[in-house]
């Protein structure tokens, strides 16, 4: 992740200063120069290919090698783009990316309603952003539930997102499977204090564009996003350090690989034994011919002598249920898609005397003591 500083902007906020994320992050920078360098001599002389890794560097290539059992540790990166078939925007893109989209928040610039210090004099906007993003207004998409799949075969050894809104969970994931780079709404904490509040009392305050403040210390609470200038979580690196030696195929889905730390992690995998998948509308992360011809092997590259990474071009959806077509796990991967669409439609459908009865018993006790909400809301 960048810092707030940075001329780069993330696929979704968040940002880091604390030392491990600039260690990778330096590391990561490093090793781009030391690669650029080599590439630059474009050397000449035969060098020896290590043999392929897929037999075709296409779906069937991958189908094949997960058919073999050659691929029992998993990890799939994930970023914006699975979700947008769920409805949600990006961040990025042009004209309809949510950057692009918050004028009605009355912000000095877009990126102010994900910034620490804009939230502390002005958290409203935030509040009201997060109606629209809040866990239960959109559904799982197939890529979601895919991820159900791998990890109900024992397959998945990590999900790493950079996504917030918590699809994966909905989708039936397990939290400790999960590595939310930049955070979701799975938790809250208070931005002075750091102590955790229930995340049903959050919601309810969400819902009614109340800002909840800790019963502690009277400090604005927020679900637990990374802003810019926060530090990823510790579990990032944790997961990243423990995880990517052990990695027997790496799948990327909807991202743009722009961002560092979490784009660096593709290549964090063994170099000569761990095949990569990216599946996504345009390639992201990849290499030129000369920088492989060099020696570089951390970014993606589908050019000659390429022996270990599969490209799909096109929607995460229809990559990947192509994919499980040829897996043979179409039944497996549209029955946990049907059964996640009616848990959500369910859960949206709940009395809404219910939700009111909650709504009065916050808005009395806001009125009671403005700096000391009551936890009745999440009862």
């Amino acid at each position: 992740m960048v810092s707030s500083s940075s001329s780069s902007r993330p696929d979704s906020p968040g940002a880091s200063s604390s030392s491990s994320d600039g260690a990778l992050h330096n590391t990561w920078a490093a090793e781009l120069v030391l690669e650029k360098r080599l590439g630059s001599l474009a050397l000449e002389e035969e060098q020896e290919w290590p043999d392929p890794l897929f037999t075709s560097f296409d779906l069937d290539g991958v189908a094949e090698y997960i058919t073999n059992q050659k691929a029992k540790r998993i990890i799939v990166m994930v970023g914006a783009g699975i979700s947008v078939a769920a409805g949600i925007p990006d961040f990025r893109t042009p004209g309809t990316g949510l950057y692009d989209n918050l004028q009605a928040y009355g912000l000095p610039h877009p990126m102010a309603i994900f910034e620490v210090d804009f939230f502390r004099k002005r958290p409203e906007p935030f509040y009201r952003l997060a109606q629209e993003l809040y866990p239960g207004n959109y559904q799982p998409t197939a890529t979601h539930c895919f991820l159900k799949v791998l990890h109900d075969k024992g397959l998945l050894l990590r999900c790493f997102s950079q996504n917030i809104d918590s699809l994966e969970t909905l989708a039936g994931l397990p939290v400790e499977k999960l590595v939310a780079a930049h955070g979701n709404f799975d938790k809250a904490a208070c931005i002075d204090c750091n102590r955790e509040h229930d995340t049903e009392q959050v919601k309810a305050h969400v819902d009614q564009g109340k800002v909840l403040q800790c019963e502690e210390c009277g400090g604005y609470v927020k679900p637990s996003i990374i802003f810019f200038g926060e530090n990823l979580p510790a579990k990032f690196f944790e997961c990243w350090e423990k995880d990517f030696p052990q990695c027997d195929l790496l799948i990327v889905m909807g991202t743009s690989l722009s961002v560092t730390p979490f784009a660096s992690l593709i290549g964090y995998v063994d170099k000569k034994k761990c095949p990569r998948l990216l599946i996504n509308r345009e390639r992201a992360g990849e290499i030129s011919e000369k920088m492989y011809r060099g020696g570089a092997r951390k970014g993606f590259f589908w050019g000659k002598n390429n022996y270990r990474d599969a490209l799909y071009l096109g929607d995460c959806d229809t990559g990947v249920r192509e994919l499980c077509e040829k897996l043979g796990w179409t039944d497996e991967l549209e029955t946990i898609y049907a059964q996640t669409r009616d848990a959500v439609a369910a859960a949206v459908q709940k009395p809404k005397s219910e939700d009111q009865d909650n709504s009065d018993d916050s808005s009395d006790s806001s009125k009671k003591n403005p700096t000391r909400d009551s936890s009745t809301s999440s009862k």
